[in-house]
């Protein structure tokens, strides 16, 4: 599936099938259902995708502190691009697992 196809699938009544617990997160977040999403991060904690997640997640909420906390649990560089730019290269990442 490509991103695109990924995206377009946003409008529809639920997720692909077959997707990576996390590409299936970030449709609930593309979706607008951050909680859903963060439910499926919280669902894994101390798994270094699900906790990646997490980093976004809090990143979008604007809770810098726990977003920068759940970054480093996952190992990763804090993001410095947009949040749409993150969205994308997470979901393009995901769709590959």
């Amino acid at each position: 599936m490509t991103v695109q196809e990924f995206t377009d699938s946003l409008t529809g009544p639920r997720p692909p099938f077959g997707l990576h617990p996390v590409a299936e997160a970030l449709w609930h977040d593309g979706r607008g259902d951050w909680e859903q999403a963060h439910n499926i991060a919280q669902s894994r904690e101390g798994t270094r995708d699900y906790d990646r997640l997490h980093a976004y997640l809090h990143r979008k909420e604007g809770d810098e502190w726990n977003a920068g906390y759940w970054y480093r649990r996952a190992g990763a560089a804090v993001f410095t691009g947009t949040l749409e730019e993150e969205w994308q290269e997470l979901t393009k990442t995901f769709l590959k697992k």
